[in-house]
């Protein structure tokens, strides 16, 4: 089906699965950044991105998909994570520090102790979306419906949360619910978005069509859905642009991203 859509569009059936994967990915990007740079959670995304490497090694060496070893790893550091209670132990910075370069460095031996597995490191770090497959597609299409589903029905309780956590408790929210729940789904998107963007750029989706539709917005919500129309036009031009001047797609996306977060800085903010 996908073929012949290409057919009728007038461009390569790899073209148009990497155009559909990448406003997927802005999709969830969206609605998740904003959390991100409200609470501001840029140093946990880092965290869970330099995961991946561990979650592609263990993957390899269990012979499943690196994309599942990188969702279960992430999975992880979101449970010790959100867990963890603020009073307890390391500050926050310095254990996020140390679970993401050990995991990165642990990730990093792994794969070179695995001798006859082929790894395309710059695939990793910097993403081939060009190289979407089909079945990749679809993992993102349903990562996209439960991932909103679940953004939908935790959207008034997250929004509580980032007002105010204690506060938040105190009305009765499911605080630790909530946090558990959010990493979650962000731990998800990292392993989808490696795909794409690559393991070092993955952050940068979230947060900079966030920060741009931060100038604009009077609401969250509106904030929200201005992420997601700047991601998906990052994605456009960044693909285009990957095509007319054989740039990386990946690093493309996040150079155009860039691009639009400093025009909306010429607009007034608005709010």
């Amino acid at each position: 089906m996908l073929e012949s859509l290409a057919q009728v569009l007038g461009m390569p059936d790899f073209l148009l699965r990497a155009v559909l994967g990448g406003m997927g990915i802005a999709l969830l990007a969206g609605p998740l950044g904003c959390f991100v740079v409200w609470r501001r959670m840029a140093y946990f995304g880092e965290t869970l991105t330099h995961s991946a490497f561990l979650g592609v090694g263990l993957g390899l060496l269990l012979h499943v998909e690196p994309m599942i070893g990188v969702a279960a790893m992430g999975a992880v550091i979101a449970v010790i994570l959100a867990r963890r209670h603020p009073a307890e132990g390391l500050a926050e910075d310095t254990l996020l520090g140390l679970l993401a370069h050990s995991s990165l460095a642990l990730g990093l031996v792994l794969l070179a102790f695995m001798e006859d597995v082929r790894v395309d490191l710059f695939a990793y770090l910097f993403g081939d979306i060009l190289a979407l497959s089909g079945s990749e597609l679809l993992w993102i299409g349903l990562a996209d419906v439960v991932g909103l589903l679940l953004l939908a029905s935790m959207w008034q309780g997250l929004l509580a949360m980032t007002v105010h956590e204690l506060l938040a408790a105190v009305e009765g929210r499911r605080v630790m619910a909530l946090r558990l729940g959010f990493m979650l789904v962000l731990a998800v998107f990292v392993a989808l978005a490696m795909k794409l963007v690559g393991i070092l750029l993955t952050v940068s989706m979230l947060i900079i069509p966030a920060a741009a539709a931060r100038r604009l917005a009077r609401t969250p919500l509106q904030m929200a859905m201005g992420a997601v129309l700047v991601g998906m036009l990052a994605t456009g031009l960044g693909l285009a642009a990957s095509m007319q001047w054989d740039t990386p797609a990946g690093p493309s996306m996040v150079v155009a991203a860039a691009a639009l977060f400093v025009v909306m800085m010429l607009f007034p903010r608005r709010g």
